[in-house]
């Protein structure tokens, strides 16, 4: 079983109130060999919502308390993010999940590049707080730009372990 961002799958849960579908994400959904999840929903917050970003740092140092996520508005929802990363963790580890293809540049879901905490469209290094603390506990985590890059049947092929 593969975790998938809910957006990825057609779900209208972005902060926009829209969704990326991505025709492989579905027919994973479809043949029951993924879940769909919004960290964000999980953890209480409406949609549509305002943009988020996290401030001073990354995804890690949420989870320790050195960096925040606000609002555009300048909300602090650091809570509610953490909140729906936790509740994901225990979905993965419930069902025993090891790989994850999550929503990149997102301040939940994003891996290996997220805004940079000022809405101004820079990208910096660093991961969402659900994608970091889905690798803290083993989870290997993709997004939507590596299955782009892997192309689609070699994507199948690195989540069936080769049985395509």
């Amino acid at each position: 079983m593969i975790l998938v961002s809910a957006c990825l799958a057609g779900v209208r849960c972005r902060y926009d109130g829209e969704a990326g579908k991505i025709p492989l994400i579905e027919e994973w959904i479809e043949e029951g060999k993924a879940i769909a999840i919004c960290p964000e929903q999980l953890g209480q917050l409406p949609t549509p919502r305002q943009r988020a970003e996290i401030k001073g740092g990354s995804g890690e140092d949420v989870l320790t308390g050195k960096a925040w996520v606000c609002t555009e508005g300048g909300n602090n929802i650091t809570r509610e993010f953490i909140l729906g990363a936790r509740r994901v963790l225990a979905l993965t580890q419930a069902l025993g999940i090891k790989r994850a293809v999550l929503k990149a540049k997102s301040p939940s879901c994003g891996y290996g590049i997220i805004y940079n905490g000022d809405f101004s469209g820079e990208l910096v290094t660093g991961k969402g707080v659900t994608s970091a603390l889905l690798e803290q506990h083993g989870i290997e985590i993709f997004t939507e730009e590596n299955l782009i890059d892997l192309g689609e049947g070699e994507t199948k092929n690195a989540f069936n372990g080769g049985r395509d």
